[in-house]
């Protein structure tokens, strides 16, 4: 077994029915050198700090709970190693632009509601087919890599357009109407195109690239969403 190895950490700490603001509040963790963010919140809320509040489920990139920011960047806690940081102290604290409902536990209400205002699900004019609708490869191909969003909030919380605009739709929920614009079974496009063709659309968007680093998945999302906005284009013509 690899020898375990002290880290310093500093997470902030936020519970609003006591505290009058955010504080830091320091730890050192003894954990084995390949432990990731969430190993390191877990041993301190088993063994130092029982008070200590994070969300967390699957511990397989797949949910999205434990999006949170780590040494100022936007992060997933269970597939992020601590020797990314290249034993830099740790600096953990929740994501921005979002209220803080305890210590790294933020209000998500805000983000569905603007993914929901997209209408993420199909939409159709024709009969529902009796088995699954046909899709040919290069239909799917489109709307592939989208599909992948896990709707951690990371993209949307690392977006100045977000912090400055609360009425901004965002990252994440233009990323879902690009998915459901660009399905070939879908036949609300038009309907899609008008909600987010607006300043507080697709236009906000100022393409500085912050969502594509932040995103866990790798999603090209600054890519879409010009995509996206093209669409919009060439449905006003």
């Amino acid at each position: 077994m690899d020898e375990q190895t002290n880290v310093k950490v500093k997470i902030l700490r936020y519970n609003p029915e006591k505290d009058k603001k955010p504080f830091w509040q320091p730890y050192e963790v003894k954990i084995e050198p390949d432990a990731t963010i969430l190993d390191i919140l877990n041993e301190i809320r088993w063994k130092l700090d029982g008070t200590l509040a994070f969300r967390r489920s699957c511990r397989s990139a797949i949910c999205g709970s434990c999006a949170m920011k780590v040494n100022g960047r936007n992060i997933l806690a269970c597939e992020t190693p601590m020797h990314r940081f290249k034993g830099r102290g740790l600096k953990i604290e929740p994501l921005p632009g979002f209220r803080i409902i305890k210590d790294l536990v933020v209000d998500l209400d805000s983000f569905f509601e603007k993914m929901n205002r997209v209408r993420p699900y199909l939409l159709l004019d024709k009969p529902i087919p009796d088995k699954e609708f046909i899709q040919s490869p290069e239909e799917f191909e489109e709307i592939r890599e989208v599909c992948i969003c896990i709707l951690c909030g990371a993209c949307t919380s690392s977006c100045p357009s977000v912090w400055s605009n609360e009425e901004y739709l965002g990252p994440a929920a233009l990323l879902k109407a690009y998915r459901f614009i660009f399905d070939s079974r879908d036949d609300a496009a038009d309907e899609r195109i008008d909600i987010v063709n607006d300043k507080n659309g697709i236009w906000r968007c100022h393409t500085i690239f912050n969502c594509m680093e932040a995103c866990p998945k790798h999603i090209k999302i600054t890519e879409y969403l010009s995509r996206l906005k093209v669409k919009a284009v060439e449905n006003s013509i």
